[in-house]
């Protein structure tokens, strides 16, 4: 099965990011002083930019100034609920409001938490990691509702979100990313021939080939339907992309499962490869893109592979 990291990157590998909203970049400064040793801090000087900061770049935890020009940080939090894709971004407020009115409208806008100004150093290193660890022990939860239940591997609805946040990070970083969408070959056949059940565990036992080839805690492997699955690789050029290509090919012939019905007499796949890159663009059309090439390796008889030339 595929490691459950791809959920949570930076909660379970490298370092946490956090994000720091406020129009004053001393008061950014005094709190990357306290946390750039343990976190990756991000800035953002405005509502504005938070927004796109998070969308960009996904960050697991948000420390935001409540009051700020034009658009302040009630208002920004309420925008970022209200988006599905970073809405589960925790985001702790600071700031320097004493009333029990300002407490509220924290609670009410969204936060999970808030801290007065002047920041006491210790009360913030101890509140991040409490919410960083709430955070991800509430994404191992959700990542059970994105497990395929035949295959052991992730699902469609995970891999839909999990493409999208690795694009907009490969995309800010300029970094390539692989996407290998792979059918089973004759499938059909397979099920009409030998039954539904042998059916299913050919397709256990391909899932579990492929994954034991993706070993990199940034790796995903989900079933995209049917008989397809597909392989994301974050960072990854065309190169390494058909390195892990042959070695899954590999795999899957090492398992040597009967399927009279075809020529080979074996189960095996067709891999489609698409790349996105600064030339080729980071759009989710990618998985289009692979479905050609996919289809590419078929036409040219199955049980291999077909990448797609750069389109600069």
């Amino acid at each position: 099965m595929s490691n459950l990291a791809p959920f949570d990157l930076t909660a379970f590998s490298n370092k946490a990011v956090i994000l720091v909203v406020d129009d004053q970049p001393i008061n950014i400064q005094i709190i990357y002083q306290i946390l750039g040793d343990d976190y990756k801090v991000l800035m953002a000087t405005s509502g504005e930019q938070a927004i796109k900061v998070c969308l960009d770049s996904m960050p697991d935890l948000i420390l935001m100034d409540v009051v700020m020009p034009i658009q302040d940080g009630l208002e920004t939090c309420r925008l970022m609920k209200a988006q599905d894709t970073i809405a589960n971004i925790p985001v702790i407020f600071v700031t320097a409001g004493q009333q029990q009115q300002d407490e509220d409208a924290c609670w009410q806008a969204g936060a999970v938490d808030f801290l007065q100004k002047p920041v006491n150093a210790n009360t913030l290193r101890n509140r991040v990691k409490a919410h960083l660890t709430l955070k991800k022990q509430a994404d191992l939860l959700r990542s059970l509702a994105f497990m395929d239940g035949l295959t052991g591997v992730y699902n469609r609805r995970y891999f839909d979100q999990f493409l999208n946040k690795q694009l907009a990070v490969c995309k800010r970083q300029s970094a390539p990313l692989a996407l290998l969408l792979i059918d089973i070959d004759h499938f059909k056949l397979y099920n009409d021939h030998l039954g539904h059940l042998a059916g299913d565990d050919a397709l256990r036992r391909v899932a579990q080939a492929m994954s034991s080839c993706c070993l990199r805690p940034n790796d995903l492997v989900a079933r995209y339907g049917g008989e397809e699955f597909v392989v994301v690789l974050p960072d990854t050029d065309s190169q390494g992309a058909v390195v892990l290509a042959q070695k899954i090919l590999a795999a899957i012939n090492k398992l040597k499962i009967p399927h009279p019905a075809t020529p080979l007499g074996l189960v095996s796949i067709s891999i489609g490869i698409a790349m996105a890159t600064p030339h080729n663009g980071y759009s989710v059309e990618i998985t289009a893109r692979a479905d050609q090439q996919m289809y590419v390796t078929k036409k040219n008889g199955r049980n291999g592979f077909s990448i797609e030339h750069d389109i600069s």
